[in-house]
């Protein structure tokens, strides 16, 4: 079973080395020609990367890249019949849309399966996969699946059910570090320890991963590296607005948010870690 894996950030390249210690042979690409990964093939440009791929695997960055490198390309149209795109990366429900349509009209399969999880966690192949499309087309890939992901979640037949799984579930982050950065600027005002506030919620009424791991940025003020960058948190946020008003579903508080990402990329801090929210309330 041939593989090719287009995009090789900060959580592609612990997944492609995943797949190949489990023995798959895969091509890669990437728009930054980068080295390393022992083992892989590479390929000068997308079209050649898929030349007789069974599996096509993207994570990619945003709607920009996914459609630079699949349909501006052209790269799309080579790959073959019966073959299987699995779309892992965090894109709009429209995009999901077409490019669901364009494989269909190919006689390909596509599956949108964004993931929960940071570079270490894909590095340790214990994703949360969340996934949509034939569900004939994830049997077959399970297997592969499986050495990314510690669970996978199929969430229905329409690949954009994922999509708009994943951005819920973003959104829902985006929420909680707007509000342990609120939450902390309160405290701070009366003279209580930041770090003393984000241990005691994070050990306590809100001992989970999200408030753990993001809190402890936010109490230590350390944002760089970055593990998932703040300009990416508004990305989907935005995206997750769009989604919204697709199906008349109304998200003020999404709405609060992107403004407070607006804020955030206007002090310079898109490339921070997404926990630098936080830093509009301390200003």
């Amino acid at each position: 079973m041939n593989i090719a894996f287009f995009g090789l950030g900060a959580m592609g390249i612990p997944m492609v080395t995943n797949l190949l210690r489990a023995g798959y042979a895969v091509t890669v690409w990437n728009r930054t020609p980068k080295e390393g990964l022992d083992g892989a093939v590479w390929a000068d440009t997308p079209a050649a990367a898929l030349a007789g791929t069974d599996i096509l695997i993207t994570m990619l960055a945003d709607d920009n890249a996914n459609r630079a490198a699949l349909l501006d390309s052209g790269a799309l149209d080579t790959l073959k019949p019966g073959a299987v795109h699995i779309n892992m990366a965090t894109i709009s429900v429209e995009l999901a849309q077409e490019l669901a349509a364009r494989h269909r009209e190919n006689g390909r399969y596509y599956l949108a399966a964004p993931v929960l999880g940071r570079p270490p966690v894909a590095q340790a192949g214990q994703l949360q996969i969340l996934v949509a499309g034939d569900l004939p087309a994830l049997e077959r890939v399970r297997p592969v699946l499986e050495v990314l992901g510690q669970q996978i979640w199929y969430l229905g037949e329409t690949p954009e059910q994922a999509n708009a799984t994943k951005l819920a579930v973003n959104f829902m982050i985006g929420s909680a570090i707007a509000t342990m950065g609120e939450a902390a600027g309160l405290v701070e005002g009366y003279g209580v320890d930041k770090k003393l506030f984000i241990d005691l919620i994070s050990s306590t009424v809100f001992a989970a991963p999200i408030y753990k791991g993001y809190g402890k940025s936010i109490a230590e003020d350390v944002y760089e590296p970055a593990g998932f960058k703040l300009s990416l948190g508004l990305k989907d946020i935005r995206l997750t607005l769009d989604a919204g008003g697709a199906v008349q579903a109304k998200m003020p508080l999404a709405t609060t948010i992107r403004d407070l990402h607006d804020d955030s990329l206007a002090h310079n801090e898109g490339q921070l870690d997404w926990a630098a929210l936080a830093k509009v309330f301390t200003r």
